[in-house]
């Protein structure tokens, strides 16, 4: 008997990028592994090799006639790590061929970044920085007059999913009350991790730090826009740390420049952001080139993730680590592939 094929098209992931040689080989010892990695598998390649293939390593478009001649496949592992509009879910459902992904990889350092951006806002420490380094630097009390606490800052989070729940668990020692609004959990989840359940016009009055995690989906894009902005308390840190449709950025834009808020941004509308674009001159803006979670580490997790639940697959257990997508969930969110790593 033949091995199972094992099909590999993970752009723009490598191999070598999410996989540490012993994951490599654990994954080469599942069956007859197919790579393309210097461009997206071609159309004759995967239509040739689908009635064998088990496993699906990646972004490769899976249609329901795809699926439908795909007699032999177990499960589709988007190591991409986003929902994408390119896979049939409801298709695959009734198959029972779970479509899963490893995203939760970067959860930890999001929010370890998050949590950096959040106390640099607070504190003013890299626009001290920045005045000292232009000889307008104030000292002690004077250079304080713009600054808060971050401990025991009302926080409110906008989306309560891995990186939420991470953020969470990274603050406890500054002992903050925190709102969460997220309309796809019910208020019992948000209470466990001793969380207040609120409205989202509650989170973005009260709360002196926000942190946006939220999904873009078909309802929510550009839901955070100027109405929203001018809800918050004067002085509010804004950060943005999921996707950028869920803002409207140039009302964010504005409200920083008002000097109404102080705001970082891991994400924009568009990337790389263009040379000459004004964002990169925003006073009272922290600017991060979507780096948050693109640690070594954390892609290597999407490897061992993957591989591992690969390995139970294939031993006809279900998946443990990914996060499996649901159709009624995936059919409604909005995302695009990234374009770096």
């Amino acid at each position: 008997m033949s091995p199972p094929v094992i099909l590999v098209d993970p752009l723009p992931r490598t191999l070598d990028l999410i996989m540490e040689p012993d994951v490599r080989a654990r994954l080469e010892r599942l069956g007859r592994v197919v790579v393309s990695e210097d461009k997206p598998m071609d159309d004759a390649t995967i239509d040739a090799l689908l009635p064998e293939t088990a496993l699906i390593f990646g972004q490769t478009a899976m249609p329901a006639e795809r699926i439908a001649r795909a007699a032999k496949l177990k499960a589709i592992i988007n190591v991409e790590t986003n929902f994408l509009p390119n896979v049939d879910y409801e298709a695959c459902q009734t198959r029972g061929i779970p479509v899963i992904t490893p995203g939760s990889a970067f959860a930890p350092p999001v929010a370890e970044a998050a949590l950096g951006l959040a106390l640099d806002l607070a504190r003013g420490i890299t626009a001290a920085d920045r005045a000292m380094r232009a000889g307008t630097e104030e000292y002690g009390l004077a250079g304080n007059r713009d600054t808060f606490r971050f401990a025991g800052a009302p926080v409110g989070l906008i989306g309560f999913g891995d990186l939420g729940r991470n953020l969470r668990d990274l603050i406890r020692p500054f002992r903050n009350p925190v709102a969460v609004y997220d309309p796809w959990l019910p208020g019992e989840i948000i209470e466990r991790a001793d969380c207040r359940p609120a409205s989202l016009e509650d989170v973005l009055s009260t709360s002196k730090v926000i942190f946006v995690f939220a999904s873009v989906t078909s309802e929510n894009q550009h839901f955070i826009g100027a109405r929203e902005f001018a809800m918050m308390q004067k002085d509010t840190a804004f950060l943005l740390m999921s996707r950028a449709a869920v803002v409207d950025f140039p009302a964010m834009l504005d409200a920083v420049r008002s000097g109404h808020i102080r705001a970082a941004t891991d994400v924009f509308p568009e990337e790389p952001v263009a040379p000459d674009d004004p964002v990169r001159k925003v006073e009272g803006l922290i600017l991060s080139a979507h780096r948050t979670g693109g640690t070594v580490d954390a892609l290597y997790a999407i490897g061992r993730m993957a591989v591992a639940d690969a390995e139970l697959i294939m031993r006809g257990l279900p998946p443990q680590l990914c996060r499996r997508a649901d159709p009624a969930v995936a059919s409604r969110l909005r995302s695009k592939p990234v374009s770096v790593t």
